[in-house]
């Protein structure tokens, strides 16, 4: 029995020795952690927020007839630059079959009434004269004679109105038959003038196109459309979740990728009262204008697409460590990083975490810029080390 219990007391010894010497030749094989540091950097911290749309003119003009008609010839083409008054297109005017016959018809009426205005003019000159020689003669009354001139001066007077407005019926007959009438070819309205200056930037329409002149039941056929394109806006849409963190006034920077991601600057001016809904989302519409462009500058292209990145703060220059270097407490959620003090040795420091832009964070208190931060991932020392390494 002695012997038997002498033995099981050696094996107990030896299995456990053996499991000793394992363990210690496992965690031998395992490779150590060694964390390495980084100081924080000065940063400009940018917090802002994305919106897509469109680069598009603050103001389009489009140029309307003021007369219906055909396209005789058009003066411009889209690209060019134009100054107010310059002419844009002529129109050939197709005369209205039922308005040159009403305007025909009161010129015929019209003649009726200078032919009788005429004949009254003249029997009341024949009175006139009548009355004249008897009262140079003394046998009527002034009275007499004031009443026979006054009758024939108003004869006179009518008759130049009916002439008047004999001229004016033929003056309307010929604007509806040709677009103008002789004294007043310079505010004809065949010729298309430009109303303000800028760059043509289209012309719907070709020589020989039928165009409507403006009015209240019909907008109007667009000939030419300008633009000053020294003053641009940017168009887009924000989504909901984007649009309380928003307010006018806001810098954006707009980049516009069909130039190279060139970028330009611009004020947030407005925000849509009400949203719409797109695949899903409340989308809202805002607009933003433009730094004035110079016109030797890089032409901007009316209708480029382009992205706005909507500044909502800024901290220029300030002490600031990656957002992957701040841990957090589990219990009071306070942000700490961790201090080198020695060779892999590392104490606790809270800090007052400032602007985040998602890579850095801007420390407010509680480190420097000489102070080494703990990178939490750990670096595995290479393999082969020590006596136990192959």
């Amino acid at each position: 029995m002695k012997r038997t219990g002498t033995i099981i007391t050696l094996l107990i010894i030896f299995t456990a020795a053996a499991v000793g010497i394992w363990y210690i030749y496992s965690k031998d094989l395992e490779d150590p952690e060694v964390y390495q540091t980084e100081t924080a950097s000065e940063q400009t911290i940018i917090k802002e927020t994305v919106a897509t749309g469109n680069i598009v003119p603050k103001e389009e003009i489009n140029i309307k007839p003021n007369i219906s008609g055909v396209i005789d010839k058009i003066h411009v083409e889209a690209g060019e630059f134009v100054e107010a008054g310059d002419l844009i297109a002529e129109i050939k005017v197709v005369p209205n079959i039922n308005s040159l016959t009403s305007a025909k018809n009161s010129i015929a009426a019209q003649q009726t009434s200078v032919e009788t205005a005429r004949l009254a003019m003249e029997n009341q000159k024949a009175i006139y004269d009548r009355q004249k020689t008897l009262f140079d003669k003394g046998v009527i009354s002034a009275n007499d004679f004031d009443l026979a001139q006054n009758n024939y001066n108003n004869a006179v007077q009518r008759y130049k109105q009916e002439q008047v407005a004999l001229r004016g019926n033929q003056q309307n007959f010929d604007i509806i038959k040709t677009g103008t009438t002789s004294g007043l070819s310079e505010y004809a309205n065949t010729n298309v003038r430009a109303t303000v200056s800028g760059m043509v930037l289209d012309v719907p329409v070709k020589e020989g196109n039928q165009v409507i002149e403006a009015n209240n039941f019909n907008e109007g056929t667009s000939i030419a459309t300008i633009a000053d394109v020294t003053k641009m806006i940017f168009e887009g849409k924000v989504d909901e979740s984007e649009v309380g963190k928003i307010k006018e006034g806001l810098p954006l920077e707009i980049t516009v990728g069909a130039y190279d991601n060139r970028k330009y600057e611009a004020i947030l001016d407005y925000i849509a009262p009400k949203g719409v809904a797109e695949n899903g989302a409340i989308q809202f519409s805002i607009k933003g204008t433009l730094k004035e462009i110079e016109k030797d500058s890089a032409f901007v292209r009316a209708g480029l697409s382009a992205n706005a990145s909507i500044i909502l703060d800024k901290a220029d220059s300030v002490l600031s460590v990656k957002e992957g270097l701040i841990q957090y407490d589990p219990e009071t959620k306070q942000p700490y990083v961790e201090i080198a003090i020695g060779d892999q040795t590392f104490e606790r420091r809270d800090v007052t975490l400032g602007l985040s832009d998602g890579i850095y964070v801007e420390i407010k208190d509680g480190i420097s810029k000489e102070d080494k931060l703990k990178i939490w991932n750990p670096l595995k020392a290479p393999q082969g080390r020590g006596g136990y390494g192959g």
